[in-house]
């Protein structure tokens, strides 16, 4: 089972400013680190190689800096990063992104062999548009099952994947072919520890590093700027709220009486939701008989 992860190096959200004057995210002097859903799709893979054998290749898309990334997955255990980077793909939207990333799972797939699996996160804490899985699923003609929260079963032999995918309103259960992108929801799993002997490799591996045209991009028009029709109007920080935090109990309360009183506070404040919410629980009594 070959087995390819996107992943994408990000700047911390918790570090970055919106400039005052031009709008703009200021990047500089704010550290990078792997996307976080994408680990919860790593540690995924890395589980499903552990059971059923295979490889599993580690690929993202950014300038050269993204290396550092590569390395800290390989750290984890993964048996092959791929760096695609070019001037060319500078300042791709999701639908540019998406176009790049499948050409070189394509050529991943040519040289290591089919893939079967590809897993990303369910989506980027930079962008948060959720686009880029599914649209490479289309462009490579993939099934796709997004927001999963835990696999159920792979069965190589026939081809199939089982899953239980996260939705309004409860979980649904979904079985597929192979081949198939996942996109993985958080909390889905626990990202393991790094052995010592994965740290020392991953130190001294050598990153596949790859331009436009050695990934096999068909169409570098498609890619960057040229092939990004999303423009983005503008870039705020939210309004600081005026109002402070309020204190609801008091010390010494247990939990259920914490829990009691800030019902009653919300009830309070907003007559409707306690009618909201006896309507919702009889409706969902009555489903049930």
């Amino acid at each position: 089972m070959h087995i390819v992860v996107c992943i994408k190096q990000v700047p911390d959200s918790a570090q970055i400013r919106v400039h005052p004057v031009t709008n703009t995210i200021m990047r500089q002097g704010v550290p990078t680190i792997i996307n976080p859903y994408d680990l919860f799709a790593l540690e995924e893979a890395l589980r499903l190689r552990d059971r059923l054998g295979g490889e599993v290749t580690v690929l993202t898309m950014g300038p050269p800096m993204a290396e550092d990334s590569l390395r800290k997955a390989l750290t984890f255990g993964a048996d092959r990063a791929v760096l695609l980077t070019d001037r060319f793909f500078a300042g791709s939207d999701t639908l540019a992104t998406s176009y790049a990333l499948s050409s070189a799972i394509k050529k991943i797939g040519e040289t290591w062999g089919p893939v079967g699996i590809v897993f990303a996160g369910k989506q980027t804490i930079d962008g948060d548009t959720a686009q880029v899985g599914p649209g490479i699923a289309t462009r490579m003609g993939f099934n796709q099952l997004t927001y999963v929260a835990a696999i159920c079963d792979v069965d190589t032999e026939k081809g199939i994947v089982e899953v239980e995918r996260r939705a309004e309103g409860g979980v649904q259960v979904l079985q597929t072919k192979l081949p198939v992108l996942i996109t993985m929801l958080e909390g889905s799993n626990e990202m393991r520890r790094g052995s010592l002997t994965s740290a020392l490799r991953a130190a001294n591996a050598e990153i596949t590093t790859w331009n436009a045209e050695a990934a096999g991009v068909p169409d570098v028009q498609s890619c960057g700027l040229r092939g990004s029709p999303t423009v983005v109007k503008r870039v705020f920080a939210p309004t600081p709220r005026a109002e402070r935090a309020e204190e609801i109990g008091k010390p010494g309360m247990s939990f259920e009486e914490l829990a009691d009183a800030a019902m009653d506070e919300i009830f309070a404040r907003h007559p409707t939701v306690e009618a909201d919410l006896r309507e919702f629980a009889a409706g969902q009594q009555e489903e049930w008989r």
